[in-house]
């Protein structure tokens, strides 16, 4: 209703809009959120286009063990969602060799210490090294009461966990590639490219550059409850927001947000449809964004000028959605697939791929006997927006038959049967997700003290805050989601 108060309103349906909401409804505020398109997810959304439905992005999604937030989330709500777990969780290719990533971590290690010419010692005392920095990190995952901000009884427990954490403070400041070459592995090819295609999915880039800690806890990643969210990612997406709904708040889609403003008490929420008050807006948007929510110049706003210029030096994505006949050796299953042509050059336009297929169980996403496919590259924003547009249309033409050429060398049995494709440029992928400039995957980790100035909720204004992937702890679904819960914690605390 027109003028209605509200605890919080809060801006874009992305996976930290999501979890900000429902965080808030739990804990008994009056909550509304805004979202744009007509269906919520942000980046980790399930689209229709063409009557098939695609991912928006082509990736893997943790946090569903059952002691995890997404795990607890479907549990304790009763979601409608279903995950199948995948034996190998993904398949990295290249031309000299093909990898399984296996759901078991051991079985892993020892496939690379299988391999011809492989240092097996000192492949074991890498994994050694990052069992420990992956235990002391992911449980604050788990656990998101031990982020900021900190309480008595979280600082508690900290205390009782500081054996963990020397491990950690050895490389704070110092890139992975300091680990690889201490340990002798510098040279050792297979395992080069695993951790250099896994940094630019997880940490933004290259395992030479990538801030240790946050690399070494990034290897852990598919062992950490990493799943296929049958139907679509968007299947989480939806049931979230069904929640919020559930626990009294307003879910209000298509209804996009054109402004934010400061008023007596709090803030004035201009939306497409009607105008709303709250105490607290929480914006689930770029730096960039929050700027042209508030009308508000970048560099008037608290730490975003430079914020801003981390996200826009990291990458877009270049995009092929594909609908294909499986091959008839393919298993039921969905499959997810790493593509590499060329392991000495850098891991984007075109040389690295992530290939997400849905499976026969993904329901609606294509007709009987066919399968979707997400396929996703990374192009630099920085040097994509100082081209002219024409340049940039030839850029991104030049970057998909680059794509095209590494499917059909490294997955030609799924290229073999494609009837469909769908090509999509950084500004087509911010089409599908109201996403700024097409950027994906928040702010590239790396090495340097630089990453740990901001280790909590982000309050850019008293009562507007920051969520999402640029925000610590960022970088993932999952991350973006504990990152919401803790900003709802810091909400409810000041309430």
């Amino acid at each position: 209703m027109p003028g209605t108060w509200y605890d919080a309103v809060v801006v874009g349906a992305g996976f930290g809009g999501l979890a900000t909401a429902l965080e808030l409804s739990r804990r008994g505020a009056r909550v509304a959120l805004c979202e744009a398109l007509n269906y919520p997810g942000g980046c980790a959304s399930t689209f229709q286009r063409d009557g098939y439905a695609f991912e928006a992005g082509a990736t893997l999604f943790s946090g569903f063990e059952p002691h995890q937030l997404f795990g607890r989330w479907i549990r304790e709500l009763a979601l409608p969602v279903t995950v199948d777990w995948l034996d190998p969780v993904v398949e990295l290719r290249t031309p000299a060799f093909r990898l399984p990533v296996h759901r078991d971590r051991a079985r892993f290690v020892e496939s690379l210490c299988a391999l011809p010419d492989a240092p097996a010692p000192a492949v074991r005392r890498l994994f050694a090294l990052q069992a420990q920095v992956a235990g002391a990190l992911w449980p604050l995952f788990d656990d998101p009461t031990l982020l900021p901000p900190l309480d008595m009884k979280a600082l508690l427990r900290h205390a009782g966990r500081a054996h963990l954490y020397p491990p950690l403070l050895r490389w704070l400041g110092r890139p992975l590639g300091a680990v690889l070459e201490q340990l002798g592995l510098s040279g050792f090819a297979p395992l080069r490219t695993y951790l250099d295609a896994l940094c630019q999915i997880t940490v933004q880039c290259s395992a030479a550059e990538a801030e240790a800690p946050f690399a070494l806890a990034a290897m852990d990643y598919y062992w950490r409850g990493t799943g296929h969210v049958r139907g679509g990612i968007g299947q989480l997406a939806r049931a979230l927001a069904g929640a919020v709904e559930a626990q009294g708040g307003a879910v209000l889609l298509a209804n996009r947000v054109k402004g934010v403003t400061p008023v007596a008490g709090g803030w004035r929420v201009d939306a497409r449809r009607d105008e709303l008050k709250a105490r607290h807006v929480v914006a689930n948007v770029l730096p960039r964004g929050l700027s042209r929510l508030t009308g508000v110049p970048l560099e008037a706003l608290p730490g975003m000028e430079p914020l801003s210029r981390t996200v826009e030096a990291g990458w877009g994505a270049a995009m092929r959605y594909l609908v294909v006949r499986p091959p008839e050796a393919a298993d039921r299953s969905a499959h997810h697939l790493e593509l590499v042509e060329d392991v000495a050059a850098p891991f984007i336009e075109g040389n690295h791929l992530f290939m997400s297929i849905s499976g026969e169980a993904d329901a609606d996403r294509a007709p009987p006997g066919h399968r979707t496919v997400t396929v996703s590259t990374h192009v630099p924003l920085k040097a994509l927006s100082q081209l002219p547009a024409a340049e940039q249309r030839s850029y991104i033409e030049r970057v998909q038959a680059r794509m095209d050429a590494g499917l059909r060398r490294l997955a030609p049995e799924w290229l073999a049967g494609l009837v469909h494709a769908l090509p999509a440029s950084p500004r087509t992928f911010q089409r599908f997700t109201q996403r700024d400039g097409g950027a994906v995957g928040g702010v590239p980790r790396r090495a340097g003290l630089a990453n740990y100035r901001q280790l909590g909720p982000r309050q850019v204004r008293k009562g507007l805050w920051l969520v999402g992937d640029s925000v610590f702890p960022g970088q993932s679904t999952l991350a973006t989601a504990v990152g919401g819960v803790r900003t709802a914690a810091s909400i409810a605390a000041q309430r």
